[in-house]
């Protein structure tokens, strides 16, 4: 009657259990929450600002560079070509470390992994903005991203096991904002500080509010019980992982620039990407201590969980990197002013992720899932059928309606996805989730971008062959164009010519919003063609159920 008990952690055995000679695997879904000094989830929510604070600083690093390319081209004295290594450079190094988090976090220990990914963090980017040259900056970007890894998945597995498992769905749903805001905010910012301060400040804000992340963090999470450090380092998975990961996304990212296939470069990346991806496989199958643990993908939930995340990435980023270019290249919009129309949207799926969190648990998760692409399809096909004409107000709703089509998907499909994980095996879950929800969107920017210049160029052809000079319509406006440069005091030939420009440009931008119609309606089918991968699913549950052995 009198014994005291000691907080257990979750995955670990409480010391009753332990006395009666009977220790069994005890994942968080049995753990209970407590109330009071006792209580393992008291730090719950310190724990999720921390984390998402930290995630949300390594997604808007991923788009706030774009801003400030031209600053930098001029600073530094470089090329398009060669600035472009600022952001490839900083993707391709988050890209490699987000699979390896997981073990990295055992083998460091998950509180001293993730304050240290913090400071390696901080630091590059003091260093980022105090670069005086290209590749100092590039060198710095390379480290800058190697510790931003961890933010992501190290955060969502600390996110899953910091609340107790009826309340995942919160947050779930914290993290969630920050992962579709971030990529909103980078350019919204990133457009402000170049606007108002210069170009080093975009690395220079990281620094005092990733030191509150990394004080937060190492004075509230902790390690968990049920991590064991490795006795190895699988060295030649790591090298494969390297070489797959990162020739993957530096072909994604070039690809254009190259013409895709027709360059030697590109084709020799993608062969080295696949080879060096069938050999991690086979070596991460057959060593005790695997970098990545692909078993985790027998689970039933996971595997069309990971591919499902894959389609949301090209589906969410791609509509992300469309948008933005439709406003400024078409509407003459700046950075700031692009992210203040976007804002809503944004704000529209960060509440919707916050009711799904405190609600979503009462409702089958494919349901949700569904509701939410259809409602992405809906706004997709609204922002389709946009004309040249459309302003600000024509916008608000396709992006409300996007916003909460999002906000639908994101806490359903992670709490689905992992809902059959032994605790221990988390970390592998989140990490394997974000690697291809990352990878899906850099695949998504890099098809929407071939597609959109090519769909310019096809539809400009075509319309083309109704513009000439035996077309009524065509010599009719030619003409109102020659007279209204003529009534300004242009002369005659300089007119005509004018008019010409000016009617082949107004061609090039009904050519353009036809191809931005493609592609919006590409990425809403896209994301409703995954959905019959949740058919594979054994339920649709959001929180853990009985415990499976795995």
């Amino acid at each position: 009657m009198g014994a005291t008990l000691s907080p257990s952690l979750p995955g670990s055995a409480s010391p009753d259990v332990a006395a009666a000679g009977a220790p069994r695997d005890v994942s968080s879904r049995d753990v209970a929450p407590r109330a009071g000094a006792d209580d393992p989830y008291r730090n719950k929510y310190l724990i999720a600002i921390a984390v998402t604070l930290a995630a949300v600083l390594e997604l808007v690093d991923t788009s706030i560079v774009n801003v400030a390319i031209p600053h930098m081209m001029g600073t530094l004295g470089a090329t398009l070509d060669e600035i472009a290594w600022v952001s490839t450079s900083y993707i391709i190094a988050n890209v490699i470390i987000i699979p390896m988090s997981s073990w990295l976090s055992g083998y460091f220990g998950r509180r001293r992994y993730l304050t240290g990914s913090i400071a390696i963090f901080v630091l590059a980017s003091f260093f980022c903005g105090a670069a005086t040259t290209l590749w100092g900056l590039v060198f710095w970007r390379v480290l800058q991203g190697l510790g931003g890894g961890a933010l992501l998945s190290t955060a969502q597995t600390t996110l899953f096991e910091s609340f107790p498992p009826h309340e995942r769905g919160i947050g779930q749903a914290i993290f969630g904002v920050g992962v579709m805001v971030g990529p909103t905010l980078g350019p919204t910012l990133g457009g402000y500080i170049v606007d108002a301060y210069a170009w080093p400040w975009i690395f220079y804000i990281n620094v005092p509010l990733g030191l509150i992340a990394g004080l937060m963090v190492w004075t509230y999470v902790r390690d968990v019980a049920h991590q064991v450090r490795a006795k190895s380092v699988d060295v030649l998975g790591i090298v494969l992982l390297t070489l797959a990961v990162g020739a993957l996304q530096w072909m994604l990212e070039r690809g254009e620039r190259f013409d895709w296939f027709e360059s030697r470069f590109v084709t020799t990346l993608a062969v080295v990407s696949v080879v060096s991806a069938v050999l991690l496989v086979w070596r991460e199958l057959t060593v005790d201590e695997p970098v990545i643990d692909f078993r985790v993908l027998r689970s039933r939930q996971l595997a069309p969980g990971v591919v499902f995340a894959a389609f949301m990435g090209l589906a969410l980023y791609g509509s992300v990197f469309v948008l933005p270019v439709f406003l400024q290249q078409l509407h003459g919009y700046t950075a700031q002013q692009t992210g203040l129309v976007i804002l809503p949207g944004a704000i529209a799926s960060a509440v919707t992720m916050g009711v799904m969190g405190r609600l979503g648990g009462r409702f089958d998760a494919r349901l949700l899932i569904s509701a939410g692409a259809l409602l992405f399809l809906g706004a997709m096909w609204s922002l389709s059928r946009l004309p040249l004409e459309a302003g600000t107000d024509d916008l608000f709703w396709p992006l409300i309606m996007r916003g909460v089509g999002l906000g639908l998907l994101f806490v359903p499909l992670t709490g689905a996805s992992m809902s059959d994980l032994p605790v221990h095996k988390l970390g592998q879950g989140t990490g394997m989730f974000n690697l291809l929800r990352q990878l899906g969107g850099s695949l998504g920017i890099a098809i929407m971008a071939t597609l959109l210049s090519r769909y310019t160029k096809t539809f400009k052809a075509q319309l083309t062959e109704h513009v000439g000079a035996y077309d009524f319509a065509t010599m009719e406006r030619l003409g109102a164009l020659t007279r209204g440069l003529m009534a300004r005091g242009t002369d005659a030939v300089t007119a005509k010519q004018q008019a010409l420009a000016m009617l082949d440009a107004q061609v090039g931008a009904q050519a353009s919003v036809l191809a931005f119609s493609r592609i919006y309606l590409i990425s809403g089918v896209l994301l409703v063609a995954a959905l019959p991968l949740l058919l594979i699913w054994r339920n649709g549950r959001m929180t853990p159920g009985p415990v499976d052995a795995h």
